[in-house]
Order: structure tokens, then sequence, then C-alpha cells
């Protein structure tokens, strides 16, 4: 499976995205109840916010296939929660609900996004926080080479910090980035 990205346009995709992260497949992005002027609201925010990116992956077709947000964890998310080192990067995909699953295809979407994060010469390094009860996401952080390093309590949520260097995600993948 083939990705290429862009930048999400908030009020453009807010419709599709609406329904991407009120789905209950969706419950960790934490956002079930949000109204489509919620969204809109969210991602106007990331979308002037120098530290933090939401982009669409899309499929070889040009059709959206997923999310992905990056942020520099210096300045959003895990500000206090560890020490930050230069060329971390900070990241969160969904991929939305489907009547069709793909076999594979969450796979396929995290090496792609950490291809596109590891594109970046200056990133050395993928942070990622998880809620401690996500086994899924787990596997697949563990799938591309995430180690984790602790449980860190957020306002929201319990998570797993966890990180992946560049050499860490071609051992696991053999995707040289």
């Amino acid at each position: 499976m083939t990705f290429t990205f862009r930048p999400l346009d908030p009020l453009r995709d807010a419709e599709l995205l609406h329904r991407w992260v009120t789905h209950p497949k969706a419950a960790f992005w934490m956002m079930q109840d949000a109204r489509l002027v919620d969204v809109e609201r969210a991602y106007m925010e990331i979308a002037a916010d120098e530290h933090h990116h939401a982009l669409l992956g899309l499929d070889e077709h040009g059709t959206p296939a997923f999310l992905m947000e990056k942020y520099d964890p210096a300045h959003r998310e895990l500000v206090g929660l560890y020490e930050p080192q230069p060329g971390d990067i900070g990241m969160h995909f969904l991929t939305p609900p489907t009547d069709t699953p793909v076999h594979g295809f969450t796979r396929a979407v995290i090496t792609a996004v950490m291809a596109h994060l590891f594109e970046d010469p200056a990133v050395r390094r993928v942070v990622v926080e998880p809620d401690v009860s996500n086994k899924a996401v787990h596997a697949l952080n563990e799938a591309v080479g995430f180690v984790p390093e602790r449980e860190i309590d957020k306002p929201e949520k319990r998570a797993l910090l966890s990180f992946c260097t560049r050499e860490q995600f071609l051992a696991a993948t053999g995707v040289a980035a």
C-alpha cells in the first residue's frame, strides 16, 4: 500500500473527520460526543499552532485513508512529563471505521506515518503516549520499533510513553527513511 500526505483543511475536511472521530472505534481519540463545529474548532486550533500539525494520509487514488498528527513534545502534549531531546517529534494516527477491513492496513498506515516523519533529517526519535489500555496500538507501535519507557499521567488519561529511533524503525520494518 502506498500513501501520500496532505495538510488537513479544517473546514473542507471537517465532515469526514467528524465521522471518523465520533465513531465508537475511535474511542481513544476522546471526541465521541463532538459536534461538527467542535471538530472544526479543534482542527482550526491545530492549523494555527506552529507546534502541532494535522495531515490526511491519502491512498493511491487520492482518497483520504487516515489522519495523522505530529507535534513538538517540548511544546505540546508532553510538556513537563518527560525530558525532550533534540530531534524528538510526537505522533498520533487514526484509521477510520470500515465495513470492509483490509488485512495489514493499519500496520501499513503506521509504517507510512513513521517513514514520513523520518523523511525529515532533523527527526531523530518519535514519541507516542497512547492510553495504557489501548493494547491494539501498543502491538502496532512495537511492530514498527517503539520501546515503552514508562507510564505517565496526562490530564485526560494514563499513558504509555514510548520511543522509536530511526535505527529502531529500520530494524523493525526494514524501511529506510
